[in-house]
């Protein structure tokens, strides 16, 4: 069954930049994931289970990561497609997958950020399904966000960070940011949160005993056009990133920017 969004929280998604809509996943989808990603963090060794990029491509992707099928299909689950169509249109574009898997005792670091710093979308508009594969606790490295923040579509200042044991290298560094209203975003398995590109966020280290694992879906408006040639390819963020050859789906209704949906699939 389709969760249909009240008025109430459509209104709040787009006043706080966030939402966690009542919508669970079921059990036998979840041990599925599970099983993906141990087979995902297996096939990718060299690689910190915080920085699984493109995990969606079931290859080894030009990102340096060997994805698998499961997190593809989880981004085309109407579960999930549904309630990002309320709240960005019937014309949608997947175009990232990301796990954030956390392990116990000594998981990477988040720190708080704007998306649309890195991504090549223009006009900037994605909507984020963070689906918890692990029970996300503030113990051990929930998200993090700062309800508000995306308001007036405002880009803060960033600045980049040399400490260690980051997923990203950049971080805010605004004062008329107000981090200190953070609030913690706590999933049970299978639940999700949905929030809005604008929305400064981040995460904690994983300290506690427990991992935290989680997969982050990118999905913009088919109105939105992915420039593969705004940014170069580079580690910059502290990770390879390749959109001049990543592959775009569109899983809903009309391309109407002139997105290229052949760039990235193999024939």
């Amino acid at each position: 069954m389709t969760e249909v969004l009240g008025e109430i929280d459509i209104q709040r998604y787009r006043r706080d930049g966030y939402i966690v809509p009542k919508t669970k996943l079921p059990t036998k989808t979840m041990t599925q994931l599970r099983s993906a990603l141990e087979e995902t963090i297996g096939s990718n060794p060299g690689i910190r289970p915080e920085q699984l990029v493109s995990v969606h491509i079931d290859r080894r992707n030009d990102e340096g990561v060997h994805g698998h099928s499961a997190w593809l299909e989880l981004a085309k689950d109407p579960r999930i497609l549904d309630l990002v169509e309320q709240l960005i249109g019937p014309d949608i574009v997947l175009w990232g997958c990301q796990v954030f898997c956390k392990p116990a005792t000594d998981g990477m670091e988040v720190p708080m950020h704007q998306d649309g710093h890195y991504w090549p979308i223009q006009p900037l508009a994605t909507c984020t399904a963070w689906v918890a594969i692990d029970e996300s606790t503030v113990e051990n490295g929930c998200l993090r966000v700062v309800p508000g923040s995306h308001t007036g579509q405002h880009s803060f200042r960033h600045t980049r960070s040399d400490r260690e044991n980051l997923v990203l290298n950049r971080q805010v560094d605004d004062p008329a940011a107000n981090l200190d209203s953070a609030v913690d975003i706590k999933l049970e398995p299978g639940e999700f949160s949905l929030h809005d590109v604008y929305m400064i966020h981040g995460s904690n280290r994983n300290t506690s005993g427990k991992r935290r694992a989680g997969v982050a879906i990118r999905y913009m408006p088919a109105t939105s056009h992915f420039n593969r040639t705004l940014y170069a390819t580079t580690t910059g963020a502290g990770y390879l990133v390749n959109f001049a050859s990543r592959p775009l789906w569109l899983l809903r209704g009309t391309d109407r920017a002139g997105n290229d949906f052949q760039v990235g699939h193999q024939s």
